[in-house]
């Protein structure tokens, strides 16, 4: 592939290193000649883009970093088009495009310093994917790359690993996704050559112990590709940009750290949302002294605004390493207070409200027929998802005002942590054949809302109901660490959140962990001092889920009177055609006139739901009259006569079913002619005797009084 010339005429670059059975290689100058800087990662046949754009001037009027990260699925990288009948071109990004693009977006954020405010973009494009594993990996590695060569003040590299379990319940990468789903194990691990930056995992219940040794695993076996990015870097040598950090004003922050001497500290403990009321009042005390004694003061409001800020959190810092006391008063593995309630929404199939300190979740939980699951079509699957969970922050949660809007970034991770945390004890669709929607509506906020989520959402599943195998509690975990001291924090809130160095979410049943999520602020964090995270974790989620339990101890037995039934029947697939008729006719007039939904598998599996069973009853005996075959040996009742003639009459046992009466089996005396017995349109009660090798059905009225009357006569 020496036959591309670039146009600046710089060289094609590349290095390559055995990695995981398979090459690794990163490439730069080939494509993308514009961008401040493009890298080609390759491994098997997958093959990902890495772009970073750096603008040169500091962004004006922004008090953060503005980096974005995007991920890219093309649907020609896996050989696909589009499912969707009206749209073929990729558009808005799928929930997992962007589920991944926070995954590149997390272990990299905290990897810039403090101050600045350059604009930073990073889009990772699939361009060809290797279905026998998952190209998110690879992508963070090309991103990492990019971000690398730009020469900005980049603190990587960084590289991650999607771990699972292996058919011998050995550890083991880049897994097919058939073979990490039947491990029971999905860890992703990123970091840097000397700690851990992230990690987010699904688990079927997989147990503290067995979470660290992977994390631990994952962090050694990523090493390789970090050191190939480092070879790569010291070959193209990137001019070093120029750059300016925005940093508090020296002079401002001493003189709120002057101001607020003495009035930190005791001064400020007190539960929520005390607290907040407390730090807000002295923050106006601040600037009304302040403002008093400088003409300019309007105009560098927010930078003392900032330092106040600043020093609030220097101050939950010193209380927690010197004090052992949280900024609410609590110690280091209390958790707030809890109260919760289930059934409160008189129509909802099932609903809760999870309450911890200022924290609220509600939660609504409702049901359908499989055939309202999600359909899926992305680059990489095409299937559907009987679970969703879903969740919705508007700004009147933490007291502002914000346009509302369709889900961000934070809503569709929130999401899918709480939805992950409860996949693992759901019951199959065999035994509980329903789609369930789980909507999570924040009531307020004041730390770890996803956590709420999953304990919410899991209340309101066993209001419904919902038969799912262990009820599943969350907890979110901080760190503050000092020097070589860690002290790790349960169920933070906010004021430790923001002040801290890690922000590590934490779900499972009594038997183990079911999801996690962690994202570090400082460079990197040992295995060693997550797993003990884990193991405080595991304290603290049982102390909720015994409050939860208290709650609601189990699934309730019955559904709501409002959900609707669902039972399954199962028909000879041959039959389906006739259930379905020509042009649907035939089941479109049985949901029509018994008002049940009816939905048919390729198997021959055929649900029917309502609300009402006697709707079920009656289209399941409409269905199985269809689908029915004749019984020799069987008694037919309340039948209709469809022809008379001179030999016998014709009597229509099932639909498209007739079979002969015989003038002889019509009666126990001699009939001279059936028109004096039967006419067209009469019911009657037959027996089948006998099917012949035509196929022809021979039916008898005799045998069928017969037999009726003997059974009458054995009852007496």
């Amino acid at each position: 592939m020496s036959d591309i010339i670039n146009p600046f005429g710089k060289p094609i670059v590349s290095v390559e290193t055995e990695f995981y059975g398979r090459r690794l290689s990163l490439e730069v100058n080939r494509v993308g000649f514009r961008s401040s800087a493009s890298v080609l990662a390759r491994y098997g046949d997958t093959v990902v883009l890495g772009t970073a754009m750096l603008s040169p001037d500091i962004a004006v009027g922004l008090d953060y970093f503005p980096l974005s990260i995007d991920y890219e699925e093309k649907f020609y990288a896996a050989g696909k088009i589009s499912g969707s009948r009206y749209i073929k071109r990729e558009g808005r990004p799928s929930d997992e495009a962007v589920l991944i693009g926070r995954i590149i977006d997390r272990p990299i954020r905290p990897l810039w310093p403090k101050g600045y405010r350059h604009e930073v973009q990073g889009i990772a494009t699939v361009l060809s994917m290797d279905p026998s594993f998952r190209p998110d990996m690879v992508a963070l590695i090309a991103t990492s790359m990019a971000f690398l060569l730009t020469g900005a003040p980049f603190d990587g590299p960084v590289a991650g690993l999607r771990v699972g379990l292996d058919v011998n319940g050995q550890l083991a990468a880049f897994l097919s996704p058939e073979q990490q789903d039947a491990g029971g194990l999905d860890l992703v691990v990123a970091g840097t050559g000397d700690g851990v930056m992230m990690v987010e995992a699904g688990a079927n219940e997989v147990s503290e112990d067995k979470i660290a040794e992977a994390i631990k695993y994952a962090h050694a076996a990523m090493q390789p590709a970090i050191e190939l990015q480092k070879k790569l870097l010291d070959k193209v040598k990137p001019e070093k940009q120029e750059f300016t950090l925005v940093l508090p004003n020296q002079d401002i922050q001493s003189t709120v750290d002057k101001w607020v001497e003495g009035k930190l500290g005791a001064n400020l403990r007190a539960a929520y949302p005390e607290r907040n009321d407390l730090v807000q009042s002295l923050r106006e005390a601040m600037h009304e002294e302040l403002a008093s004694n400088q003409t300019d003061y309007e105009d560098r409001k927010h930078e003392y605004d900032d330092a106040f800020t600043l020093a609030i959190h220097r101050d939950v810092r010193e209380g927690i390493i010197k004090e052992r006391i949280r900024p609410d008063g609590r110690k280091l593995t209390e958790i707030r207070p809890l109260s919760s309630q289930v059934g409160f929404l008189p129509r909802a199939h099932g609903s809760s409200l999870f309450t911890r300190g200022v924290t609220q979740a509600m939660n609504i939980v409702t049901l359908a027929p499989l055939s309202y699951a999600q359909a899926i079509d992305t680059m990489e699957t095409n299937g559907e998802k009987r679970y969703m969970h879903h969740y919705n922050a508007p700004g009147w949660t933490v007291g502002e005002v914000r346009r509302l809007g369709s889900p961000g970034r934070r809503e569709i991770g929130h999401s899918y942590l709480a939805e992950r945390a409860l996949t693992a004890v759901l019951p199959d669709e065999s035994v509980f054949p329903y789609a369930i929607r789980s909507v999570t509506e924040i009531m307020s906020q004041n730390g770890s809302t996803s956590m709420a989520a999953t304990c919410s959402s899991c209340l309101a599943l066993m209001d419904a109901g919902v038969p799912i195998s262990a009820p599943v509690s969350g907890i979110a975990m901080g760190l503050i660490i000092d020097g070589n001291r860690s002290y790790i924090l349960s169920d933070i809130a906010d004021a430790e959140d923001f002040a801290g160095d890690m922000d590590f979410k934490v779900a499972g049943t009594a038997k183990g962990i079911t999801a996690l999520q962690l994202d570090m602020k400082v460079h990197g964090l040992k295995a060693d001092i997550l797993k003990d995270a884990l193991l405080q974790a595991k304290e603290g989620r049982a102390l909720i889920l015994e409050h939860m339990l208290k709650t609601l101890p189990a699934p309730r037995k019955e559904l709501s009177v409002y959900a609707p039934r669902v039972e399954s029947i199962q028909i000879n697939p041959d039959k389906i055609r006739e259930v379905i008729g020509k042009g649907g006719e035939t089941i479109q007039k049985i949901t029509a006139e018994t008002g049940a939904e009816v939905d048919i598998e390729d198997d021959g599996t055929i649900r029917i739901a309502s609300p009402d069973l006697s709707s079920i009853k009656a289209a399941k005996q409409w269905i199985l009259s269809i689908t029915a075959e004749p019984e020799v040996g069987k008694i037919y009742t309340d039948v209709p006569v469809v022809s008379v003639l001179d030999f016998g009459a014709f009597v229509q046992i099932l639909p498209g079913k007739d079979g002969l009466v015989h003038v002889s089996e019509m009666s126990e005396e001699r009939v001279k002619s059936p028109n004096d017995v039967v006419k067209e349109g009469d019911r009657v009660t037959v027996k089948l005797v006998a099917i012949d090798d035509r196929g022809r059905l021979q039916l008898s009225m005799k045998a069928a009084q017969r037999e009726l009357k003997n059974k009458a006569g054995k009852k007496q």
